[in-house]
This record gives structure tokens, sequence and C-alpha cells, in this order.
């Protein structure tokens, strides 16, 4: 059983040390790709592999067709659409995430974006404090959650809006379950976006909601660029210059952005939040047992094309 850790950007070596530890003392074998350049490496790489570990790289239609033993690919992280699930499914192969373990390094890298914007990104002027503010998450699941324990560290109020948790889960962290995603918007005068990219979120965070925030607005994003309604932000932003826009992940638009809003627009210089040492070994070892939990016993619980 060949387990192949295929990752353009490595984990770190004692990440690397730790999985090979799951793998082998489970008996399977374990080889690396790391800082490949050309697609070709990982198509070679893939022929024999039962079982694969990535990233951030791209698992598509012609990486599954090249694997022909694959059973299973497990993206070390909690965002997956890097992976053509579709094509898994047709592949017979299991798909999966590892939830939670990079959810502290992104919220921590959330708190440090708002006290970025609130200190006017330390341009010598005078800012704002967090304590006291309404901080609105929108999705609570487990950076969401994250969010809201360093957020009430911080003294902040901290509401929630998330169609699939029920209002007793988000009341039982301690957190003001809104009614309506628009209430939430209302009500606070920070935002912290935690959607998935889909279908349904795609575009949905634009003028209809950011529009309702109040004034000195803080739109703080860690999720995914796709669902941000970029020209309406931009159409907003122009006719409120009280509103600031901080972002994990630089938009489409990017340099619109730097120029129209120098001062009250920020965006890492690539995605960072999971990029910590901690969440780079937590999610490679994490990554590592479940391969070995599916292949040896079945278990499927962090399966995401069901």
């Amino acid at each position: 059983m060949k387990v192949l850790v295929a990752t353009s950007k490595p984990f770190a070596k004692v990440a690397v040390d730790g999985i090979r530890k799951e793998i082998e003392a489970a008996g399977f074998e374990l080889a690396l790709l790391e800082k490949y350049t050309e697609k070709s490496a990982l198509l070679d790489a893939v022929k024999d592999a039962d079982a694969i570990i990535i990233r951030s790289d791209i698992v598509d239609a012609e990486v599954f067709d090249a694997a022909k033993q694959l059973k299973i690919v497990v993206r070390a992280g909690a965002g997956y659409d890097n992976v053509d699930l579709a094509s898994a499914t047709a592949h017979g192969v299991c798909v999966m995430n590892t939830p939670g373990q990079n959810a502290n390094a992104v919220a921590e890298l959330v708190a440090g974006l708002m006290v970025y914007a609130v200190r006017n990104f330390y341009n010598g002027t005078s800012g704002i404090e967090l304590m006291g503010k309404k901080l609105g998450i929108h999705a609570f699941g487990n950076v969401g959650r994250n969010v809201a324990r360093i957020a009430k560290g911080f003294g902040m109020d901290v509401y929630a809006f998330d169609a699939y948790c029920p209002k007793e889960v988000i009341e039982a962290a301690g957190v003001h379950a809104c009614a309506s995603v628009e209430e939430m918007y209302k009500t606070c005068q920070f935002i912290s976006l935690h959607l998935p990219a889909t279908d349904e979120t795609k575009n949905s965070i634009g003028r209809n909601l950011v529009g309702l925030m109040p004034k000195g607005a803080v739109l703080v994003n860690s999720a995914r660029k796709e669902i941000i309604n970029e020209e309406e932000l931009i159409t907003l932003m122009q006719e409120r210059d009280d509103l600031k826009f901080v972002s994990d992940i630089a938009p489409v638009a990017a340099d619109k952005f730097q120029q129209l809003f120098a001062d009250r627009y920020f965006a890492t210089p690539k995605k960072m939040g999971a990029q910590t040492a901690e969440a780079n070994i937590n999610a490679g070892i994490a990554a590592a047992k479940q391969i070995v939990g599916f292949i040896k016993d079945g278990c499927t619980k962090f399966m995401v094309n069901k």
C-alpha cells in the first residue's frame, strides 16, 4: 500500500516525520513529491499510489485518470475546492479534508487583521479599540468558533449566523444567535466571513449585506475570494469612506482595491491563515491518520464526496 505526499509547497520536516511515523506504523510505504513545478511530475508520481496527501495542490480529472490504483485523497486543511469531487466520485475515489486542524491558526490571523484595521494599518494615527464592539461571524464552523473564543478575550460582543448550525449550538458557545443574516450585518460593526465557495455563496457578499453594516464597518475575509461580489463592494466603498476591507485572500481586482482604497484595504500577499508550524503539523498528521483509518477500517468520517 503506497501513500504519496504530493506538495508543491512542502510540509515542515517535523510534519513529514509525523506523517511517516503514522504511515509506516500501519505497514504502508510512504513516497514524497515535494516542490514540484510541472504537473507531469505529479501525473507520474500518482501512477502507483493507493492514497495521496495534498495541500493546495490541484487534483483534477487528469490526475484521477493517471492514478489507476488510487483509493483516497486527503486534503490537509479545511478547504477542498482544489479537488475535482465529481471526477473523484466517478473514479470511485474517496476525498477527505481535515477540518479543525487549521482553525486556531486562521482565527488568530482574523484577530490580527481586525487589530491592524482598527489601528489604521499602523500608520501613526489614532485608531479605535476592539473591546465593547460587536463582531458578527458569518458561518459558525471550526474557524468561526475559534474566532468567537478569541474575540471574547478582547471583550467583544459576539454574534453569529449560520443557516446550518442550530441556534442552541451557537448560544451554548456564549454567542448571540441571529435570526437572519441581515440582522447580523445591521447589528455588527465587524463581520468575519467563514463561508465555503459554493454555488449558493459565490458573489453573495456585496451591497445587499455589507451595505447594512453600521458606521465604521470592517469586513474581514479569511475564507474564499469567490464569495465577495467585488464590483458591488468597490462601489460601496466609494460611497462609504468609513468602510474597511481586510482579507487573507487577494481579490481578483486587488490592484483596483489598492489604488482606490489604500488607507482602507489590505490583503495578505498569499493566503496565510493556515501558515503556522502548528497547523502544518496538525493537518499533515491528521491526514495520515485518516488514510490509515480508511484503508484499515473503512472509516469515512471526513469524506466530502458522499
